[in-house]
């Protein structure tokens, strides 16, 4: 079964190049002009990643990203013009996968896509269950309970805790993050992996002690 990307953007050219890449890779691709349109597409069909500009009529993206978090993890990758820093954790807090700052290379954008995309498809193929400190995840669907409570994570944060989770008791660098997580190709810094690290710390609530920082070195998972 092909797999459905939500393409939000509200130039028709850099839409119509987008769509013409994902469609030669095989998938389905939607299409929105602007936030509103966007969240109905959404809510209509199982979307399997988005691509969402931020600079939107009707709803901005940050708006569109929020909402879209309340009741789902797909991933999301964000597009926008802006290079600020600050912009780039922002989108991040709010539950964004990954960033990417126009003007940028359609065949990179469907790299990230791809990795994403195959990030989720490996999840579904595993039949286990990762479950240590109260801590469950249903590999298969990645779903989270803490304490038998659902947990609502992002992708990324759920791949964060995941791969923490698998290496438990073992100190994981902020580079090997990175390459895991994101890829070779990424061009974030540190503060990209603290600020999910920070998420995620603030969802797991009183078991956010069981993710260690380790000073100079990176984090590591321990009961």
């Amino acid at each position: 079964m092909s797999r459905i990307i939500l393409i939000v953007e509200d130039e028709l050219i850099l839409r119509e190049v987008m769509k013409d890449y994902l469609l030669e890779e095989g998938y389905e691709v939607l299409e929105a002009g602007d936030g509103k349109q966007a969240l109905a597409l959404f809510q209509e069909h199982e979307v399997d990643l988005i691509i969402l500009d931020i600079m939107l009529p009707e709803l901005d993206g940050w708006s569109v990203c929020k909402r879209i978090r309340k009741i789902s993890n797909v991933p999301i990758i964000m597009l926008t013009a802006r290079s600020d820093e600050d912009d780039t954790l922002l989108g991040f807090e709010l539950g964004a996968d990954d960033y990417v700052t126009k003007p940028y290379s359609p065949p990179i954008l469907l790299a990230r896509a791809k990795r994403l995309l195959e990030s989720r498809l490996i999840g579904e193929q595993e039949e286990d269950t990762l479950s240590s400190s109260g801590i469950s995840i249903h590999l298969p669907s990645r779903s989270v309970l803490v304490d038998g409570e659902h947990c609502s994570l992002t992708h990324t944060e759920i791949e964060i805790l995941v791969y923490l989770m698998k290496n438990k008791g073992i100190i994981v660098t902020r580079e090997q993050l990175i390459t895991k997580i994101w890829g070779y190709d990424f061009v974030g810094d540190d503060r990209t992996v603290s600020s999910h690290i920070r998420n995620l710390r603030s969802k797991l609530g009183e078991h956010a002690k069981h993710i260690v920082t380790v000073v100079r070195s990176g984090y590591k998972f321990e009961e």
